[in-house]
């Protein structure tokens, strides 16, 4: 069989990596889980119907059916054809709001929950972007309606989240659509969306480039002017308040915008610090047809063109059912797109690529149920250790320990004794499986964090 080519879009960590990947899920658990969401799952196959309901991503759901499917079922593009068939759910806030509705009667609101799973899309792969990936969301959900405080409180969430998290310092930015629908209508815009989009592309075709489209989309060349200077707003505080009265602007909205964004800001400042920074920045959208207040992204420091790798935002229907309507606030933390490009670079690692802490070195095989015996008493003191996998002389066996970074040797004696060497100090001390422990940093292995990248 020929060397398999790989699969581009869809990571498949080493060793080491993984177990990286999963003492971060692990701490985004236990801060989510400390915080009182409560974990769920949902099915990978949603009804296509419903995932093609998010039209800006029909063109890369994928498909799901059997391989003998029949041509119809196959072929079928109406919208009876797509309902009954399936498709991998591209994020988890599609499946989410049908959970939602499906558990409606058996959850009590506000719903809090956390979900750290694989989605699937079919986009064109690149750095930091991936067909399959894991992501981690928490939602709080209200029935009818949703306090703001919640609005808060996810950012304050996150903060603490990925404040722990063994990455590069981040930068929540935070802003609200309120504030920036009310100062377009304050200014007399027509077309709120197409001044939205104008302004979203300021990174891409900078400020001329930005102007022209407000002026196609209607506005007049004072009020192009400031839809920039609003956009141009970056603080490390509340007083973008104040810049945002100094333009001058009127409405209802804006001011509701201004004040719910002041609340957010004050309310992640405590939790913020060198690893999370927290700004306002009044150019961030989101969704413009999804999000209806609050919208949070987060950019990584040194890999800002990845763009957002930790986003959401305020929903005042994440779901409903004719009857009645279920708003909501969450964000994603994009776990893959995170930690692939630092992988990449070797700027996350693993001080070993095994869990084992100790290898039983085995005299010879006659041996092998005494020194399973001494293994099995380590491991139920909680260290993880196993037996050579063979009697070859102890120096092969040392080597074997130390080309899987496994830092001790553990050689029997009478019983549960022996003594225990550590392979890279050369240090050998007496001692009993019933009572030894190695020191704390080396009981499992840890995320090693590199500044720079690797060559």
């Amino acid at each position: 069989m020929a060397r398999p080519a790989p699969l581009s879009g869809f990571p498949e960590w080493l060793p080491g990596q993984r177990m990286v990947e999963q003492q971060v899920i692990d701490s985004l658990r236990g801060t989510f889980e400390s915080w009182g969401f409560a974990p769920i799952e949902t099915r990978a196959a949603e009804p296509l119907g419903e995932l093609l309901r998010k039209g800006e991503i029909d063109k890369e759901v994928y498909v799901l059916r059997r391989l003998h499917a029949e041509e119809s079922e196959a072929a079928g593009t109406d919208a009876t054809e797509a309902a009954r068939q399936l498709g991998l759910h591209f994020d988890l806030t599609v499946p989410f709001a049908r959970y939602v509705l499906e558990n409606a009667g058996k959850l009590q609101f506000p719903f809090r929950r956390y979900q750290v799973q694989k989605v699937w899309r079919g986009e064109r792969p690149q750095e930091g972007r991936y067909r399959e990936f894991c992501q981690a969301d928490i939602d709080i959900v209200g029935a009818g309606e949703l306090p703001f405080h919640h609005d808060v409180e996810i950012a304050q969430v996150m903060t603490e989240a990925l404040a722990a998290l063994p990455v590069p310092p981040l930068t929540l930015q935070l802003n609200n659509r309120r504030l920036i629908e009310g100062f377009y209508l304050g200014l007399g815009a027509e077309d709120v969306p197409a001044v939205m989009r104008a302004v979203d592309k300021l990174d891409k075709i900078g400020p001329d480039g930005v102007r022209d489209l407000l002026l196609a989309a209607g506005l007049k060349d004072g009020a192009a002017t400031a839809c920039l200077e609003l956009a141009g707003i970056v603080t490390a505080d509340s007083s973008f308040a104040d810049r945002v009265a100094a333009l001058g602007v009127e409405h209802e909205l804006l001011n509701q915008g201004i004040a719910e964004l002041v609340a957010v800001v004050d309310g992640a400042a405590d939790l913020a610090g060198d690893r999370v920074r927290i700004t306002a920045d009044l150019r961030i959208a989101r969704g413009l047809d999804y999000y209806t207040g609050t919208v949070y992204e987060t950019r990584m420091e040194s890999l800002e063109h990845l763009g957002s790798v930790c986003s959401g935002g305020r929903y005042e229907s994440l779901a409903s059912d004719g009857a009645h309507s279920y708003p909501g606030v969450g964000i994603s933390f994009g776990v893959t797109r995170t930690l692939g490009p630092l992988f990449a670079r070797g700027r996350l690692s693993a001080s070993r690529d095994v869990p084992t802490c100790v290898v039983v070195a085995l005299p010879e095989e006659a041996m092998r149920p005494a020194c399973a015996r001494v293994a099995a008493a380590l491991r139920r003191r909680g260290i993880a250790a196993e037996v050579a996998p063979s009697a070859a002389r102890f120096g092969k066996q040392i080597r074997y320990a130390d080309r899987r970074g496994i830092p001790f040797v553990w050689f029997p004696g009478e019983g549960l004794s022996g003594s225990v060497k550590d392979i890279r100090s050369g240090e050998q001390v007496e001692a009993d499986a019933a009572d030894w422990a190695p020191p704390e940093q080396d009981l499992r292995p840890r995320i090693v964090v590199t500044d720079s990248d690797g060559d």
